[in-house]
């Protein structure tokens, strides 16, 4: 039993690490191999365990605990193709740089190759999306201050997206806790009593000045407001963009309220462009925009000078521009660049953004996912926060909603994938347990559809709104042909959500006009649990709207 109970002595310096670099979240996933390290986080009392029983979700829940919290969250999974089921997560997290923290138990390396069950090649699995620290078989004969020293080199230097602790683990690995390598762990001596790392990493990095700002301050400018800003930070660039008399582009997760909405549609007007073509500096802060004439608008610019700030390293968009991409934190780069107080300079933008929402009001008047978008800020909860899912409901908000600024929006728009958006948004929820509204498409739902157990504990209202279009509609925007759209593309299942609901205890509702559809949403903001909402809507109809209205305002 002596490996047994070292196993376990290996994993409570791991989970004991974890704790010193601000983790409180651990994700776990039922296996064998992994229960050493499953046993010392269920008996850490200074983490909250999660579980769920399907590992791709796992990844997504701890996703969503880490967008919310703003925390690193750690995952504990089994061997094999368990650690597979973890790669959207870890892309997304990559892409978006949310902090993930995966402990993989891993066969000895005797059982590698050579026809072992549930044994694969896991080092390095998750290639270049994740950096990786491969630890050795655990042995009494590798000190305990190399094993905290080689975790604070990884966790202490780790900025954003997911790092890969790989742990190979022999049998046995239950049994009873015999008291036996004590003093193997307390080698690490007074540590077990403090609350810091064995060895720290100072990350700071100083904000400059940008040695023109003074010049570029008193010229005409244009904001972009993406992804990626806290709720905080886009209220800020809204009031800095409004100081400075520049227009603000704002996509929908930036949380700047969109003083100028429906960006999406008046950048199709050639007014708009003409006015917009006079800038002499864009400065954009955050990535990751869902509008396609927001992209559109970015490719095409010629302007002096383009300045991009986020958070996150590498590069930032997608058109390639030149310019200055500014490696900073938002409100750290805005202390050293204020804005003076100056006269908006495009003025003739107000009058026809009031037309284009005069314009959406009118071809929102039917019940359907348009009108939801359109209308979805009529329906958050006060004090909670907002979860959309990808593809058509995502472009649909962006272009003809208005979201209150500072209100808690997010969305996984790294990847954009569908994939997790129900787990993600359960994890969202439990990071802060807020009433929460969540907006997605029926085939999202379904590819997520176990995700549903996770939401039976939810700590505070839930209301899922699923809107059934009967299929991937966001094909309809696209030039896929005709003939094969249905089969292949938009791929309708012909379901309903009803028994879904049920089968995982969930109220249920499916409103056919808007009164009822508010109606409901209200009622479960009023009760406990969750509410899953079935939008049952004319398939194209909300394509359909997005592309008129497109045609409509530039014609204006």
């Amino acid at each position: 039993m002596s490996t047994g109970t070292f196993n376990r002595r290996w994993a409570e310096v791991i989970i004991e690490t974890l704790t010193r670099h601000g983790i409180r979240h651990i994700c776990i996933a039922p296996g064998s191999r992994s229960a050493p390290l499953t046993l010392a986080a269920a008996a850490n009392g200074k983490l909250l365990c999660h579980t769920h029983f399907d590992e791709r979700g796992l990844g997504h829940l701890a996703l969503g605990l880490a967008k919310s919290s703003a925390e690193a969250v750690a995952i504990i999974v089994t061997s094999g193709t368990a650690v597979a089921n973890l790669y959207p997560a870890i892309i997304e997290a990559r892409l978006t740089g949310e902090k993930l923290v995966v402990l993989s138990a891993d066969r000895p390396p005797e059982l590698i190759g050579c026809g072992a069950n549930q044994a694969i090649e896991q080092q390095a699995i998750f290639a270049h999306h994740a950096q990786t620290l491969n630890l050795p078989r655990p042995t009494a004969e590798i000190s305990a201050r190399w094993l905290v020293a080689a975790l604070d080199e990884l966790l202490g230097q780790q900025q954003n997206g997911a790092v890969h602790i790989n742990i190979p683990l022999a049998e046995p690995l239950y049994g009873t806790d015999n008291g036996e390598y004590m003093s193997w762990r307390e080698n690490l001596a007074g540590w077990w009593q403090g609350t810091q790392p064995w060895v720290s990493y100072d990350q700071h990095q100083a904000v400059k000045t940008h040695e023109q700002w003074l010049c570029w301050q008193q010229k005409r400018g244009v904001v972009i407001a993406g992804g990626g800003l806290t709720t905080a930070q886009g209220v800020r660039v809204a009031i800095w963009a409004e100081q400075l008399g520049w227009p603000l582009l704002a996509d929908v997760q930036s949380h700047t309220g969109s003083p100028l909405p429906a960006a999406d549609l008046w950048l199709a007007n050639p007014l708009a462009q003409h006015t917009l073509a006079q800038a002499g500096i864009v400065v954009q802060f955050g990535s990751r925009l869902t509008s396609k004439r927001l992209l559109q608008w970015q490719e095409s610019l010629t302007v002096p000078e383009f300045w991009l700030i986020d958070r996150l390293p590498g590069r930032r968009e997608a058109a390639n521009l030149p310019g200055c991409r500014i490696v900073a934190d938002i409100d750290h780069w805005l202390e050293r660049h204020p804005a003076p107080r100056q006269k908006p300079w495009a003025l003739v933008l107000e009058p026809l953004v009031q037309r284009v929402q005069q314009q959406i009001a009118a071809a929102c008047d039917r019940f359907g996912e348009a009108q939801l978008a359109h209308r979805l800020a009529t329906l958050l909860p006060a004090d909670g926060q907002l979860f959309i899912g990808n593809s058509l409901m995502v472009r649909l908000v962006d272009a003809l909603g208005q979201l209150p600024a500072g209100y808690p929006v997010y969305c996984n728009r790294g990847a954009s994938g569908i994939d997790g958006l129900i787990s993600t948004a359960a994890g969202v929820q439990r990071g802060q347990p807020q009433p929460t509204l969540v907006v997605l498409g029926d085939i999202s739902a379904l590819y997520d559809l176990n995700a549903l157990a996770l939401l039976r504990s939810a700590p505070a209202p839930l209301v899922l709104i699923v809107v059934n279009n009967d299929g991937g509609q966001i094909f309809s925007l696209l030039p896929t042909p005709v003939a094969q759209r249905e089969r292949f593309f938009c791929m309708p299942q012909h379901l309903h959500f009803e028994h879904a609901a049920a089968m995982f205890g969930l109220h249920y509702a499916c409103p056919q006009d808007w009164q009822a559809l508010q109606q409901s949403v209200e009622q479960g903001w009023r009760r406990d649990g969750v509410t899953l909402i079935e939008l049952v809507v004319e398939p194209e109809a909300g394509a359909a709207t997005l592309k008129r209205l497109v045609e409509q305002v530039a014609a204006l």
